[in-house]
């Protein structure tokens, strides 16, 4: 057997991270899964020159350690990068892949995560997952380099002859026959979902829109980053927007606010979070983005100060009263925080739930 990547023609993409929607065989739904840059890993992987793995999970049935779309991999000498869920689990994947780096040959596994198999472990969830072991998946190293790039949604899966391709379809929807290209250039026609072991919608990275440059936007920012989220942080004030207080894979956006609120939203979902300096430029920047079609805004402060604020907007006819329903102010879950960095805690954690909503309703 020699899996080959069915691709279709390189795409000139720019640097990111991403996230996917799952479809696995025993799935009757396409569900969400969050990747943690795993692509600009398996790039990385790639870039060492080394035979590695690459292991998934394809189905879970009932409680498991991960959901599908769990991915690791594993290098002859040890090294894992991902997790499958960790445990017995875990263990027992990584030896069946030692193997199949010795053998060279892909394989399908199934185990049933029950008291016999994961007492001594701890790992008792009661339910069962299917997965698939990829020793060849290096061989695809133009389709890893372009979902760690990604810029538009791409769809991939495993066949049922373990060929690793790039598929055409709805992301979330059942996959249609669709017409594909292999990677030596000849036309295949992609089968309905009958064919394959697992497929995986990958889209870029939601936007992260800060308004603000101060201590919790500059604990936030890098949270977010780690969280996949694309952040762009604005401001006018280029001794704190700048990159000695903010990760270089931030974008700013310095000047006058009023060249600021021009700039348009990306065409990937969009979050914001207004975090400026005093309730003033806070009202400035909410009365421009209160119109903007963000998947979920916030604003830092008072139940208060959002109470007057929304007097005044319906007041001066500055935004509609649904408009500012869409408004949480005070932005964040509510765990008591303290502390700029709990505050970014529980920012994210919100923004979070919110993005698992909105993949959810999509």
């Amino acid at each position: 057997m020699n899996p080959v990547l069915n691709g279709a023609s390189s795409r000139r993409l720019l640097r990111g991270s991403c996230f996917v929607a799952i479809c696995g065989e025993s799935s009757k739904f396409a569900a969400i899964n969050f990747m943690a840059r795993f692509y600009e890993q398996l790039s990385a992987a790639l870039a060492e020159n080394r035979p590695f793995a690459l292991t998934l999970i394809s189905g879970v049935k009932g409680s498991s350690p991960q959901r599908a779309g769990a991915k690791a991999l594993f290098f002859p000498d040890g090294k894992i990068v991902g997790t499958l869920g960790g445990g017995c689990l875990e263990a027992e994947v990584h030896a069946r892949a030692k193997k199949a780096l010795q053998t060279g040959q892909p394989a399908t596994f199934e185990m049933v995560l029950d008291h016999d198999f994961g007492w001594d472990d701890g790992l008792i969830c009661g339910g069962s997952v299917t997965g698939l072991i990829l020793p060849h998946a290096p061989q695809a190293a133009e389709l890893w380099r372009q979902l760690a790039a990604v810029t538009e949604p791409i769809r991939w899966g495993v066949k049922k002859d373990f060929s690793i391709a790039l598929v055409e379809g709805e992301a979330g929807s059942p996959l249609p026959a669709a017409a594909a290209q292999t990677y030596d250039g000849t036309q295949r026609t992609a089968r309905p979902t009958d064919d394959w072991f697992y497929q995986e919608t990958v889209i870029p990275p939601f936007a992260l829109w800060i308004a603000g440059s101060g201590h919790v936007a500059q604990a936030v920012a890098p949270l977010a980053l780690q969280l996949d989220f694309a952040v762009t942080v604005f401001d006018d004030r280029p001794e704190l927007a700048n990159h000695r207080f903010f990760p270089p894979d931030a974008r700013l956006q310095v000047g006058p606010w009023h060249e600021l609120l021009k700039v348009l939203l990306p065409k990937t979902p969009a979050f914001g979070l207004i975090v400026t300096r005093g309730h003033q430029h806070d009202a400035l920047v909410l009365s421009e983005w209160i119109h903007l079609p963000f998947v979920f805004l916030g604003m830092i402060g008072s139940r208060r100060k959002a109470r007057i604020m929304r007097e005044e907007f319906l007041r001066q006819n500055i935004a509609r009263a649904e408009q500012l329903d869409r408004l949480a102010c005070p932005a964040g879950l509510e765990i008591q925080s303290v502390g700029t960095h709990e505050i970014a805690v529980s920012v994210m954690a919100q923004f979070i739930q919110k993005r698992a909503q909105a993949m959810t309703k999509s």
